[in-house]
Formats: C-alpha cells, structure tokens, sequence
C-alpha cells in the first residue's frame, strides 16, 4: 500500500503522497482529471455577483481593504478588484459546467472564494491571475491560506483538479506551519518579485498580450484548429460551442 503522510489542521486533513509513484486518481476527495468545457461558459450570466459582496470581503477581513496575494493595503476599495480565488471560468472547466444554475449563482458569491486584489494581480497580463488554476499561478504572499481556500472551495462545489494542479497544492501545504491569512504590516518592505510559472498558453500563443488567444495567433503557431482538451481553448472564443474554435 502506498505511504500517505497526513497533516492535521483544525477544519483540513491534507494527504501528501509520499515518494515520487504517479498520483492517484483522488486526491482529499477530489478527482484528478482534466478541466473540460463540457458547456459554454458566459460569466456575466451564468456566474453573476452583487458589488455590495465587496462591502462583505472587507468585514470579513476586519474591515480592512486588503490583498492577501500581495500584503497591501489599499486606501479604497475603488482600488481593488473582487477576485474569485478558484476563479469562475476554471470552477465552470471543474465542474460547474454540468451543475445548475441555482448552484453557479452561489459559488459566485461565496464568500469562502472571495477576496480583493489589486487589478494589475486579477485581470490578464504579464503576471495576472486571469483565471489560472494553482497549478498555472500561485500568489507571491499568503500561499499557504490561498492554497487552504482553493482546496476547500474545491470541496464544497465538488469540482475537479488536474495533475499538475495537485503536485503545486502538494509543494506549498508541504511547507505551511498555518492556512490563516497572514496581515502584513503596512510598512513592512516590499517584497521581491516571485518567479511565475514559465512556457504557459497565454505566453505561447498571446502575441498582443492582451490576455486572450485569436484564430490569427492560433494559427500562426500551427495550433488551429483548436479543440477544448488543448491548453489554449480556455483563452479562446468558442461562438458556437462545439468544443472546436478556428475550424
């Protein structure tokens, strides 16, 4: 039988394969395959949120308008952005594709999957979230509460992770003391730049860099056409949602 080591945390029991034998197909009650598109995926309406959700972020986080994946502060929450830490579109690849609506409009406005950042960190450039899995983009603070968050928001809606999503969540709980969010002081010095996950789609095959694949591009890299099991169809506009973009 194959050797587990078992971390204890007050609400999360977190299984660590042990040794370097290929993953199981579970992982914490999760199944380990592929995100699939298994329907379209329309943020605005199938995964709406009310702003007055960010009023609820800042309670929860002490009245403070905070980042977490960065430790800053901010003066307003003007200046920030609402972040879904398993972000909309990887839950619906996850999953949620086949849930509900009921079940789509709650995990939008879940609190356990909400926090702020900055948008420079939320939206699509050079080291942005843009709807990455942990696998893809980790936060350069707070991983350990990140990772906490992506595991158990995982669990509640019963979606999915992929292989190399479980060996990034493996490394960071690997290495926490604590899943608590860190407050870092204001004044403390800033951080240096954290090396981000190299050679991913969107720095393939994104020639403009404006966060999304074109068939133009698609087809200058001899990728076309594009179907919904290659790593650039999640970046890509499928009109007609057949599972095919740039026939």
């Amino acid at each position: 039988m194959r050797a587990l080591l078992t971390i204890f945390t007050a609400s999360l029991v977190i299984l660590l394969p042990a040794g370097n034998s290929q993953a199981q197909d579970k992982w914490n009650g999760l199944v380990i395959q592929p995100e699939n598109r298994c329907a379209p995926y329309d943020k605005s309406e199938q995964y709406p949120y009310p702003q007055s959700v960010e009023d609820d972020i800042v309670r929860q986080m002490g009245g403070r308008v905070y980042g977490p994946y960065t430790g800053r502060f901010f003066k307003s929450d003007r200046m920030t952005d609402i972040e879904h830490i398993v972000s909309s579109s990887e839950g619906h690849d996850s999953g949620l594709c086949a849930a509900p609506a009921d079940v789509k409009a709650a995990f939008s406005k879940d609190l356990l999957n909400l926090t702020l950042a900055a948008p420079e960190v939320n939206r699509c450039g050079r080291d942005g979230k843009c709807g990455l899995d942990a696998g893809e983009w980790l936060p350069p603070r707070n991983r350990c509460w990140f990772v906490f968050r992506v595991v158990k928001v995982k669990q509640k809606y019963n979606l999915s992770v992929d292989r190399n999503e479980v060996q990034a969540l493996n490394r960071v709980i690997s290495q926490c003391d604590s899943f608590d969010m860190v407050i870092y002081n204001a004044e403390s010095e800033p951080q240096k730049r954290q090396p981000q996950p190299q050679n991913t789609p969107l720095q393939r095959y994104d020639d403009n860099g404006n966060g999304r694949i074109t068939c133009a591009e698609a087809r200058k890299h001899g990728i076309a056409p594009v179907s919904r099991n290659h790593p650039a169809y999640r970046y890509m506009h499928d009109g007609d949602g057949d599972g095919t973009v740039c026939e």
